[in-house]
């Protein structure tokens, strides 16, 4: 029966926090540890502080780890932004190219940026690189794999900032200055932090997903090097990989598996396909073809469409799920645009239904993990949290959903959670601007 299939996705509060005391556990090791039995990598950004309002300046910001590559020019001042960006679209030919020619790229868009808008002084820059990296200071790190469908051959291993350095001298004239490089995640922190001096968690909610939040540096065990009069450090968790070593395995169904084999990372970023607006399309789609295999959905006009990969697309869940249950009109839409014939109100129905369970167990698992952050920090009392990407931004009940679960963990808490404008372009200048703030500090 169709209930049997949705309840399969439900995730009851007492198994939200078992998850969470594994995905905590994962935490501490990974702030311990570097070894390769550590899944939950928690990264060092040797991002120090957050913004304290004295910011100010221009800054460039690159912005490099989904669909599109960005060149912003920002003007920061009184705790306010300016900017003006350029955004385009990465083909699928280059992600999955070589280094030189991703790097390239991202080389002739800054130089015809800085030819468009006159610049020709060089100008600190903020790299967001949306990758896990081990990063070795705020402004070098290595690539330790890529993620999403970014596969360029040549990058893993090698430093990121070089890289790029490197594609600039061969594009021949263009000076820069790299002051930061930043995760994605850390510049959704940063970019609401300009503004918010209680923001200590950044997360991502898009096609990917991450956090990042404000660590007491003495809990980072791993960390050898000098404090430099430093105490806390934001600490990228990269909790996309939380389940790769199979720790989730009582929670994810048959339909999860088998979104794992479409999948070229296999077995890999497991919380991420559980959450990611680039994988719930496509779980939305397994479970459809399954109720239509069972004679439950579509009976009589079975499609061969529901056999396509990546045939429903992640938005159409946002497009279904918006109004209320008895409009239909989004769903009957959906189905003219795949040429999807015969479909009665019942079955739009149950479309609208697996939607809801599979965008539902997502928002409950991604508040989860914002408890589990907000828990080890202490900060349920008191805290901003950004967030960006179009899940959480598009979606009209993820955020809704989300602060319910995060009421059913922690009654009574009082943490905001706030839409990050622009972290990965906004937020790499403002990490950069605090890092002149704090080299300038540092030589006075």
């Amino acid at each position: 029966m169709v209930d049997s299939v949705l309840k399969s996705f439900e995730i009851s509060l007492e198994a939200l926090e078992e998850i969470s005391s594994l995905l905590r556990k994962d935490f501490d090791k990974g702030l311990e540890s570097e070894g390769d039995d550590v899944v939950v990598k928690m990264l060092n950004t040797y991002v120090h502080s957050l913004p304290d309002g004295t910011e100010k300046g221009k800054f460039l910001a690159l912005d490099l780890g989904g669909s599109n590559f960005r060149v912003l020019l920002i003007e920061i001042k009184d705790r306010e932004i300016l900017q003006l960006d350029k955004k385009l679209r990465i083909d699928d030919k280059t992600k999955q190219s070589t280094q030189e020619d991703l790097f390239d790229f991202v080389a002739q868009e800054l130089y015809e940026f800085e030819k468009e808008h006159k610049i020709t002084e060089s100008l600190p820059i903020g790299f967001t690189f949306s990758f896990p990296v081990h990063q070795t200071s705020l402004i070098s790190g290595t690539l330790i794999k890529w993620t999403k469908d970014f596969t360029a051959a040549g990058a893993v291993g090698q430093d990121v900032t070089k890289m790029l350095q490197e594609a600039l001298k061969r594009k021949g004239n263009i000076a820069i200055d790299v002051v930061a490089l930043v995760n994605d995640t850390t510049g959704t922190q940063m970019a609401v932090g300009i503004h918010d001096p209680d923001c200590y968690v950044g997360v991502i909610l898009g096609t990917g997903t991450n956090a990042c939040y404000l660590e007491d540096l003495k809990a980072v065990k791993k960390y050898k090097g000098e404090s430099n009069g430093h105490t806390h450090v934001i600490i990228n968790t990269e909790w996309g990989a939380f389940g790769d070593d199979g720790s989730l395995e009582k929670w994810r169904t048959s339909f999860d598996r088998d979104l794992d084999l479409r999948t070229e990372n296999r077995m890999k970023q497991i919380f991420e396909k559980m959450i990611s607006g680039r994988y719930l399309g496509e779980m939305v789609g397994l479970v459809l073809k399954k109720l239509q295999d069972d004679g439950l959905f579509l009976v009589g006009n079975a499609s061969d469409k529901l056999r396509t990969p990546q045939v429903f697309e992640s938005s159409y869940l946002s497009d279904i799920e918006t109004g209320d249950g008895t409009d239909l009109s989004a769903c009957k839409a959906i189905f003219q645009k795949l040429g999807i014939d015969g479909a009665t109100d019942g079955d739009f129905r149950i479309v609208r239904r697996v939607c809801e369970a599979i965008s539902t167990r997502a928002a409950r698992l991604a508040a989860m993990g914002i408890v589990t952050i907000l828990r080890k920090i202490g900060k349920l009392d008191r805290c901003t949290v950004a967030i960006d990407g179009t899940l959480y931004e598009k979606h009209p009940h993820f955020r809704e959903r989300m602060i319910s679960t995060m009421e059913e963990l922690a009654p009574g808490n009082s943490v905001q959670l706030k839409k990050s404008e622009d972290g990965s372009g906004r937020g790499a200048a403002t990490v950069a601007a605090v890092a002149c703030r704090l080299y300038n500090q540092h030589k006075n």
